[in-house]
């Protein structure tokens, strides 16, 4: 496999993480996921996001940066690929289309100050589902003050993620989930592993699921 450090992004509900412990599996690669669970103001947030979005974003930026720090100075002898449920630049997105301008403004300038100390990934593999696959999927996991989710919120941030890397050139394998079943189809699954063994130009390349 070519990639040392690759991260998995996408829209809220887009399978992100199961498609992060098949690989982390099969590559036999260290696993960092979000741990979304330990921020006390996520539930607050989608009751109150103008109250609450600063403070959920400030503590989202907090934790993601220790978290990738801690893991990726560390050096396993068994384990030479990382893989991500998160890319840190997640931080800006979601915080551009929480914040009002000002609080945004100083969220970037603590987010400049951080970013360049962290490793960027050596691939993005961006999901990509329509926001009627995705609404499906938060129902089923079933996280209670995911339920109240509208889809314009979903729509922006899908707008924000396809903005970013389009504009920044990043190294992305963009995957149209829309049908795929990466746990329950080998096909799917094997089709990435090939794509996995692949270089790609920076910018967004195109994977077909059979």
């Amino acid at each position: 496999m070519k990639y040392n450090f690759i991260t998995i992004e996408g829209n809220i509900g887009a399978g992100k993480t199961t498609l992060a412990h098949l690989l982390s599996k099969h590559f036999n690669a260290r696993l960092i996921l979000e741990e979304f669970a330990e921020n006390p103001f996520l539930p607050k947030f989608y009751e109150n996001k103008q109250q609450y979005a600063f403070p959920l974003e400030l503590f989202f930026m907090a934790e993601r940066y220790k978290q990738l720090k801690d893991l990726l100075r560390s050096k396993d002898l068994f384990q030479s690929v990382t893989i991500s449920d998160y890319l840190f630049t997640k931080c800006l997105l979601f915080a551009k289309v929480n914040l009002p301008e000002q609080e945004f403004l100083l969220y970037q300038k603590l987010f400049d100050i951080i970013n360049p100390q962290l490793v960027q990934p050596d691939l993005l593999i961006y999901l990509h589902a329509p926001i009627t696959k995705l609404k499906e999927n938060i129902k089923k996991r079933n996280r209670s003050y995911e339920q109240s989710i509208d889809s314009d919120y979903l729509f922006s941030l899908q707008e924000i993620y396809t903005s970013y890397i389009k504009q920044h050139h990043v190294k992305t394998l963009f995957i149209d989930v829309s049908n795929a079943d990466f746990l329950g189809n080998e096909k799917h699954l094997q089709t990435l592993l090939d794509a996995l063994n692949k270089d790609y130009d920076n910018g967004q390349n195109y994977l077909i699921l059979p």
